[in-house]
């Protein structure tokens, strides 16, 4: 082959290359300048998942399409903001949160609910719960749920607290009792009680009682009785007494170990006591002397004396409630014959003397309730004699 041949084949070979080259660059141009127009048409979207914001461009024409080429399926329960329906516009924000599943427990009964609501007040509210100040909610009302997504409420009740002599209602809920005087500050001295087991259970309409004791030391001084001491007297009459030495109390100081509960002594107890003043002992005279039921019936005897009148009735010793005995010690049971007056002894005395206008002489050896002023009571032996002697006005005569 000619020199002039392989010089022409060189550059048609070249020229060949050259050729190429300057397609592919012009189509990687093309394919540049493509990409370019094509993302250049894409729309910003600022898209919040769970909290976690990014920004995506995307072609995407509506917010269910923006979510679907994210993988993103959405729930009734979820929170998305605009609605899937809206059309995609450029620099617009689409926020999407995933609702939880929260387990409520109310008094022990458990119930969940699926929400994007984080604040513990408002998952309740959502979950148709409802509470008081005074209910106990782990967590608390006004705290976001925690990461085991559950939530504890204890409905609070009423009890009716009777501290001392205070009685209120109060709330509480199902606790021990040691646990509710805690929650309401019930502080216990060191004599004071719970009327309950301070580890049972506080339940609706309980009554929680705390007595409040009290011990005390009390010192008072008292008056003590005195002795009586009596002495026989022959000089009185039978029945009678005469004191002969009157009697004074004495005085004692004692001090007491008082307990009170709720402000009412329960108890006093003696724990020491010294006398401070003596008693004086009181001495009594008992007559011993029997009046004789003889009398003398010498006329001598009336010519001196006082006389008046009275009003005289009739008695016997079988009358009801009659013991048979006078006043002065006279049988009348055994003596039916002897002549005896019941009197007033402030008007005759007794064992006087007397003549008996009808009834004739006699001793003032008896007295009667009834027998007053100038009344007198004449015994009869018999039931029908004291009958007919019915009452009558005489003539009285005391002789000594």
């Amino acid at each position: 082959m000619s020199n002039n041949s392989m010089k022409n084949l060189f550059f048609h070979s070249l020229r060949s290359k050259q050729t190429l080259v300057t397609i592919a660059s012009l189509l990687l141009f093309l394919a540049v300048v493509s990409f370019v127009l094509f993302e250049g048409t894409k729309k910003t979207v600022a898209l919040t998942v769970n909290g976690e914001q990014q920004e995506i461009l995307t072609h995407a024409n509506t917010v269910e399409e923006l979510l679907k080429q994210h993988n993103i399926v959405v729930a009734n329960e979820d929170f998305l903001k605009p609605s899937l329906n809206t059309s995609i516009k450029n620099n617009i924000a689409i926020e999407w949160e995933q609702a939880r599943q929260i387990e409520i427990t109310v008094d022990g009964e458990i119930q969940t609910i699926n929400t994007t609501e984080h604040l513990v007040s408002e998952i309740l509210a959502k979950a148709d719960v409802p509470i008081n100040e005074h209910d106990a909610i782990t967590p608390a009302a006004d705290a976001e749920v925690g990461p085991n997504n559950k939530i504890a409420v204890e409905k609070a009740f009423e009890v009716t607290l009777l501290d001392g002599n205070e009685e209120k209602k109060v709330w509480s809920t199902s606790t021990t009792v040691a646990d509710f005087l805690k929650q309401h500050n019930i502080q216990l001295n060191e004599f004071d009680r719970v009327e309950r087991q301070m580890d049972e259970k506080v339940i609706p309409d309980s009554v929680i009682k705390v007595v409040r004791v009290e011990k005390v030391t009390d010192v008072v001084e008292e008056a003590t009785n005195f002795a009586v001491e009596t002495k026989k007297d022959d000089s009185l009459l039978k029945g009678k007494e005469k004191v002969v030495q009157a009697g004074e109390k004495g005085t004692v100081s004692r001090t007491y170990d008082v307990i009170k509960e709720n402000g009412v002594e329960v108890s006093r107890n003696v724990i020491s006591e010294k006398v401070t003043k003596e008693p004086t002992k009181k001495v009594v005279a008992v007559g011993t002397k029997v009046v004789t039921a003889s009398v003398s019936r010498g006329a001598s005897d009336t010519s001196d004396g006082k006389e008046f009148y009275v009003t005289a009735t009739a008695y016997t010793a079988y009358c009801n409630g009659c013991s048979g005995v006078t006043t002065t010690g006279i049988n009348l049971k055994s003596n039916p014959d002897v002549k005896v007056v019941a009197v007033d002894p402030k008007v005759i005395p007794l064992g006087s003397k007397v003549w008996v206008e009808g009834y004739g002489y006699a001793v003032a050896g008896d007295t009667g309730g009834a027998i007053k002023g100038n009344k007198i009571d004449l015994f009869m032996p018999s039931k029908s004699k004291a009958y007919n002697f019915g009452r009558k006005k005489v003539r009285v005569k005391v002789l000594n």
